[in-house]
């Protein structure tokens, strides 16, 4: 079984993202890695080159400024990359995703478990989200919890809506993908940057959401972002991917500043559900882009 790993990227040396060590975590698993790199404001491509892999491929793309509406272009350009996949299997990581070496056994296992079901489609992985530091992780329903990324390359299967998640065309119809849940987990840093390259990324992204938005990142300036925004933090005691020691080394310069007691107050009804969450398990009103199917 062939294994084609894929992400899109772009301006991630000036927003900060983790792009060397999400990649690291996704080659072990993969015979072949498929990279879209947009036109940057940066030397994201130079990083990209200096990765000295045979199995990266990189395609340079020009973002086009006029999907302005609902994320689009983030599907757009994860097609362009899912497009180059020659895989029987397709694994998806944003740059701002990590695997833990801990989860590459059970990955491989269940994708081969998968295979031989014809008639599930994809896998669910579960979602870790760290918050303001490496030391923090958000809870609640302010967070999705699970996501599709790893899936039978078909030929049908597309990014759908802001690249969060996938759909299959069947006949003229796009339908959700049938899925399995696996116990790997994602580890999602978007939200554990340098407070300036937050408030920039956050900016930059009202670009690619609103029709009227035209935000342009060397007018943003040297404004920090509060990280004031979760309703709920948890300690976490677990450990992080070794491919990230470096990385969190080197950002002590920063995260020490947060403060967790910072985090707004949760609006009543977030507080109501988040309760029942806690007590039962179940999400009410969760918004799921796919079928679970249990075997």
């Amino acid at each position: 079984m062939k294994i084609s790993g894929f992400t899109f990227v772009r301006n991630a040396v000036v927003f900060s993202y983790p792009l060397i060590e999400s990649l690291n975590s996704l080659l072990p698993l993969c015979d072949e890695v498929i990279i879209v790199a947009g036109k940057s404001d940066d030397n994201t491509l130079e990083v990209l080159n200096s990765i000295q892999n045979s199995k990266i491929k990189i395609f340079e793309t020009e973002w086009d400024m006029n999907l302005k509406k609902g994320g689009i272009i983030y599907s757009q350009q994860t097609n362009l990359a899912l497009e180059k996949c020659t895989g029987d299997w397709c694994i998806y990581l944003q740059a701002d995703e990590v695997f833990h070496e801990k989860d590459y056994d059970r990955i491989l296992k269940d994708i081969k478990r998968i295979d031989k079901n014809p008639n599930i489609d994809g896998m669910l992985f579960r979602y870790k989200h760290f918050y303001g530091s490496y030391e923090f992780i958000g809870v609640g329903r302010q967070w999705y919890r699970r996501e599709i990324r790893a899936f039978r390359n078909t030929g049908n299967v597309i990014s759908w809506g802001d690249a969060q998640g996938f759909r299959k065309k069947v006949d003229d119809k796009f339908e959700k993908l049938k899925t399995i849940q696996s116990e790997s987990e994602v580890y999602h840093y978007g939200w554990v940057r340098p407070p300036q390259a937050q408030f920039k990324k956050i900016k930059m992204t009202r670009n690619f959401y609103y029709e009227n938005a035209n935000v342009e990142l060397e007018k943003i300036g040297d404004v920090e972002f509060d990280y004031d925004s979760a309703y709920e933090l948890t300690k976490f005691n677990g450990t992080h991917p070794l491919i990230m020691k470096s990385k969190i080394e080197e950002d002590k310069i920063w995260t020490y500043q947060f403060k967790a007691e910072k985090i707004k107050k949760r609006p009543f009804l977030h507080k109501l559900t988040d309760g029942i969450e806690k007590t039962t398990g179940y999400r009410i009103g969760e918004f799921k882009d796919f079928i679970e199917v249990k075997l």
